[in-house]
């Protein structure tokens, strides 16, 4: 499957061993991950240089073509969101994860939607998993 990773850059890479570890997960299970590059350590050096224009018609385009929506949204951040309510716009399945602990948004948490699937996660593991379950079935519904 073609799966749009999501995750915070600007608003804070705290996280980025967790989506590093979701990205490694999806790729070893073949899918296809056109934005692998944002778990990568350097992702601020690595798009620095890029035109946000550019960045937002590749990451639309990419949005579109995918099947389904990952995001880790432990870490608050204004593109995710938009990227998440642009999934739900397009009728993508929408898997949203995060740390035990973390206040999520409740516009985010409470949206009714059958297209979102929440993990709330203790262990990157347990995220992993439950990943891995959302895009066996789910998505393949």
């Amino acid at each position: 499957m073609n799966i749009y990773f999501s995750c915070s850059i600007t608003g804070g890479r705290k996280e980025q061993p967790v989506y590093q570890q979701l990205v490694e997960a999806l790729l070893e299970d073949g899918h296809i991950v056109p934005t692998a590059h944002l778990s990568d350590d350097r992702i601020l050096y690595l798009e620095k240089v890029v035109d946000p224009g550019d960045i937002y018609q590749r990451d639309v385009d990419w949005l579109t073509g995918c099947d389904a929506l990952v995001a880790e949204i432990s870490t608050p951040s204004h593109g995710v969101g938009y990227e998440i309510a642009m999934a739900e716009a397009l009728g993508k399945p929408i898997f949203c994860c995060y740390q035990k602990g973390i206040h999520v948004s409740k516009m985010i948490l409470g949206n009714p939607s059958p297209l979102f699937h929440f993990c709330c996660y203790s262990t990157v593991e347990e995220a992993v998993r439950d990943m891995k379950v959302f895009l066996t079935t789910v998505c393949r519904e």
